[in-house]
């Protein structure tokens, strides 16, 4: 609370030098709160209590009071007596009264280590008749929010490369009408010839390894449905009989045990003879759309043959062109297929990229930690696949990562031109973020909500906006910033562990948010020993420190000077 006097104001008169005196407004009290100022978000806001003692302004006077902050002038109050006239704030005479004052001011450097003071004038009716001396009447500013890193991270969009992946190898067996017995020639097709060397790849790959072998037995459309269920099944038999022998020759050992098979007989294949029939570019379209109203219309297979055989020229047509290829057993084999290792990819990344796939080219950039490395593989990727915004996007991330942030500000929007996701959102807000533009930004964060590196960036606005609480919420694991939005938010202690568990334990910055920390704990000791250790990491915090307001109670303390000066 600071007490404030008047001076008196000398003027000439016509008969002389006159001094005279008066007592229009006196011993006012002055509580700032909080004192010293603080600056959040980008402004200071000033709150005072102005306490008027009894008796303390004329009953005709009115008074102009200025708070000054360093030499940025505050908007003006007026305070009145209670027969004066105007539209100030009235204070009776007798009882006296409190006014409450508060402004906001754009904070600006020169802010860092001022006063606030309060002068202005007195009047009486319409003349001037007292000046109020200058006071100061609290300390200013505690700027701790602008020590928050502006670190912005963007993401680097993932790979989906798997080392060992499912894939499928097929063949087909056809068959005689009516017959289950495999052809030799069968035998000498070329999906059966590959399909033995597949078996002896088996062997000797060991990056191959066969699951399970399905093998599904089909009939075709005409005849007793029962005796084509059983057909099936047989076809399906005699066909794993066949596999088994081509393992042998293979000498696949495994591929000849019962275990490996699932054989099925599917009975007559409807569903296989209408895409055939849809496939199918010889047959009159009036003929087949006949037949594929049959197959939608009739349900029973012994009536929908009938009515097939029925079509005469129709059905002998299907009988040679369509359903010959309906009488087979496929074999499907399931096998696990492992990938290069990472130093081959790495390896043929610089010899042979082009047979490389994106999955493996974007993974292969997640081997190394060279920057220049990762921009290559990115850039490779960029290239060759021109329509994937994921190599757009990761080479805008070097480049932001070399401080090259228009280069990368146009990769994320070249990126967002081929796909505008989240994680292309997100990278744009920190473009933005760099640039000053918050509410663009936090907008673009807030649209993306991208996880842990769009939150982290929430929360560097939040500190910058001086919402404290969000800024906690937001920030994840232990970092300088959380612990400084923690110190903003009121919990000092839990800023100190944060910064001890964070990778700033040790750093000059994080050695002074825990002098700050200190400070507001008014635990003298562990602030001389935190600005010892900040001090000695990094010498220019001296001087920050000794115009520091969060340390303005100790600037007289011997302990304290001892170690700034």
């Amino acid at each position: 609370m600071k007490k404030q006097t008047v001076k008196v104001l000398t003027f000439l008169a016509v008969s002389g030098t006159v001094f005279t005196g008066c007592d229009l407004l006196k011993d006012l009290d002055y509580t700032v709160t909080p004192d010293p100022l603080e600056m959040h978000g980008d402004s200071v806001r000033v709150k005072v209590d102005v306490v008027f003692p009894e008796k303390g302004i004329n009953k005709k006077a009115y008074a102009e009071i200025t708070p000054m902050l360093g030499t940025h002038a505050l908007k003006p109050i007026r305070v009145q007596g209670e027969k004066a006239t105007g539209n100030g704030n009235v204070i009776q005479y007798k009882a006296g009264g409190k006014v409450t004052y508060t402004d906001i001011i754009a904070y600006s450097p020169d802010m860092e280590a001022c006063d606030l003071v309060v002068t202005g004038k007195v009047f009486k009716g319409s003349k001037e008749k007292d000046q109020i001396e200058e006071t100061k009447i609290a300390d200013a500013t505690i700027i701790t929010p602008l020590l928050v890193n502006k670190d912005f991270k963007v993401i680097e969009a993932k790979d989906q490369f798997q080392r060992v992946t499912e894939e499928n190898f097929s063949a087909t067996i056809n068959y005689d009408k009516g017959r289950s017995v495999v052809k030799s020639s069968e035998l000498r097709q070329e999906d059966i010839k590959a399909y033995q060397d597949f078996l002896a790849q088996d062997v000797e790959d060991d990056k191959v390894k066969i699951k399970t072998i399905h093998i599904t037995g089909y009939a075709s459309p005409e005849g007793e449905e029962d005796k084509n269920n059983t057909l099936s099944m047989d076809r399906a038999t005699s066909a794993k009989e066949a596999s088994v022998n081509l393992a042998g020759k293979a000498k696949n050992d495994p591929c000849k045990e019962d275990v490996i098979y699932n054989l099925k007989g599917s009975g007559e294949d409807y569903e296989g003879f209408k895409k055939a029939l849809e496939a199918d570019t010889k047959m009159n379209e009036d003929d087949k759309n006949l037949v594929l109203r049959v197959l939608e219309t009739i349900s029973s297979p012994t009536e929908r043959e009938q009515a097939m055989r029925d079509m005469g020229k129709t059905f002998t047509y299907l009988d040679r062109n369509i359903f010959p290829a309906l009488r087979r057993a496929e074999i499907s084999v399931v096998y696990d297929q492992t990938g290069f290792s990472d130093e081959e990819l790495k390896a043929l990344s610089v010899s042979n990229p082009d047979t490389l796939n994106v999955e493996e080219l974007l993974f292969t950039a997640t081997l190394t930690d060279d920057l220049n490395e990762k921009m290559r593989l990115y850039k490779i990727v960029e290239e060759r696949f021109p329509n994937d915004y994921r190599g757009v996007n990761n080479v805008g991330v070097i480049l932001y990562m070399q401080n090259k942030v228009n280069e990368a500000k146009a990769q994320f929007e070249k990126a967002a031109g081929i796909e505008n996701n989240a994680i292309v959102k997100s990278n744009l807000g920190a473009i933005a973020a760099l640039e000053g533009d918050r509410q663009k930004a936090m907008s673009l964060f807030n649209e993306a909500n991208a996880g842990d590196e769009t939150n982290y960036n929430k929360g560097i606005i939040n500190i910058q906006n001086g919402d404290y609480a969000s800024a906690v919420s937001n920030f994840g694991e232990d970092s300088f910033n959380k612990a400084l939005a923690q110190l903003l938010n009121g919990d000092a202690a839990a800023a100190i562990n944060t910064i001890d568990n964070s990778a700033d334990a040790e750093t000059a910055q994080g050695y002074y948010l825990k002098a700050i920390a200190s400070a507001r704990q008014d635990k003298l000791g562990a602030i001389v020993d935190n600005l010892k250790n900040c001090f000695a990491k990094d010498a220019a915090y001296k001087e920050k420190a000794k115009k520091d307001r969060e340390f303005i109670k100790y600037l007289e303390n011997a302990a304290f000077t001892a170690i700034v000066k």
